[in-house]
């Protein structure tokens, strides 16, 4: 009986330790799955270091303080999947003039959504970068309308990357030029409901809010605060969605706008509205330039812009014709006359199937741009 009263003690332990340990593999396997590599994000807290808050590729979280920085503070930046490595230095900004002349070479992306595979083969395949992911466009410049929050794995990396090749256009008289997406007004505001998962975890380990990481005192949130949303670049005006026949209203206070959303990108919907007229007119969800597709939408609920609107509007604001993200099309797509174009598309599909990416313009003509194919030549 004392045998048999053992034997059952020590199945029952067992059960319980076998139990216990399985639950406790789920949770490790989990904590894992969800803690892929990120970052680094740099914060800079009252006290007056930097956090530094990264991690790893076998997701181990690295919370670091500086005391003192260097002038020429360097760290690397690795992708989810540890494939891409590069090196990035801070350095000063501020917010770009909203109206700059056009380079002989004009490259124009839109939309990434974290796929740094897709957005590195298309700049690699079109002389923007070479091989260490340094600027290799000389005096041109490389346009990106907006959306890098949400969808993909390599959000923090893409930021990291236009920031450093910021820098580099700089020196050899170039230039990247980020304009604010939806999805970044969507993201520093807390709505978070197409990011992935591993960053709201993160965000949790922490204790954080998700949009705490990219508030005023981070390093990305203060530069992507001196992002203009929208952009005139010679003969282009650049915007996410598009303009309404509502910017007639708005058409001369341009630099006031852009000023306007850098300081109310962490602001709810609600205090928008609140802030000004031009803060609830510019985040307006049916006809402000985050959302508006009455530029590429003939459907009545998308309120579709009349072409002497257009026509009106490009002769005010002095340009030939206005370069759009947001909405996904097939392809590169032209309205009213070639005088929209539309350079939006899923990226990983055309990729895939050798479609457009993007547009090159030079010399005066717009040539489409692909992963591995030459430009085509798609306006004269």
């Amino acid at each position: 009986m004392r045998r048999k009263g053992y034997l059952f003690f020590r199945n029952i332990c067992l059960a319980i330790a076998g139990l216990l340990l399985l639950t406790f593999g789920e949770v490790v396997g989990k904590t894992k799955r969800l803690h892929a590599a990120d970052g680094p994000y740099l914060l800079y807290p009252p006290t007056g270091e930097m956090r530094m808050i990264t991690v790893g590729l076998k997701g181990e979280l690295k919370d670091t303080t500086y005391d003192v920085l260097p002038s020429d503070f360097t760290f690397p930046v690795v992708s989810h999947e540890g494939r891409y490595r590069f090196e990035v230095t801070l350095h000063d900004f501020g917010r770009p003039a909203w109206r700059v002349a056009q380079a002989g070479r004009m490259l124009v992306l839109s939309d990434p959504h974290g796929n740094l595979d897709c957005l590195v083969s298309v700049l690699k395949n079109n002389g923007v970068i070479g091989e260490h992911y340094e600027w290799t466009f000389g005096r041109g410049q490389l346009v990106v309308i907006g959306d890098v929050f949400d969808r993909g794995n390599d959000v923090v990396p893409i930021f990291w990357l236009l920031y450093k090749l910021e820098a580099e256009a700089a020196r050899q008289g170039g230039a990247v030029i980020f304009t604010l997406g939806n999805h970044e007004e969507m993201v520093l505001r807390g709505d978070v409901r197409y990011m992935k998962e591993k960053y709201k975890h993160l965000a949790d380990t922490l204790g954080m809010s998700y949009p705490a990481l990219w508030d005023e005192n981070t390093e990305l949130g203060r530069w992507l605060r001196t992002r203009n949303f929208i952009t005139v670049v010679g003969d282009n005006l650049i915007v996410h969605a598009g303009l309404s026949s509502d910017f007639s209203n708005w058409k001369k206070a341009v630099p006031a706008l852009n000023e306007v959303v850098g300081r109310t990108l962490s602001l709810g919907r609600q205090e928008r509205q609140d802030y000004s007229a031009a803060a609830a007119f510019v985040y307006d969800t049916k006809m402000g330039p985050f959302w508006y597709r009455g530029m590429v939408k003939s459907a009545d609920h998308y309120r579709p812009l009349d072409a002497r609107d257009l026509t009106r509007l490009l002769r005010q604001l002095k340009v030939k014709r206005i370069l759009l993200g947001h909405t996904i099309f097939d392809d590169i797509t032209t309205f009213y006359q070639q005088r929209v174009i539309a350079v939006n598309v899923d990226n990983r599909e055309n990729r895939k199937k050798e479609r457009g990416r993007g547009i090159l313009l030079e010399n005066g003509q717009v040539f489409v741009i692909y992963d591995t194919k030459f430009p085509r030549l798609f306006i004269r």
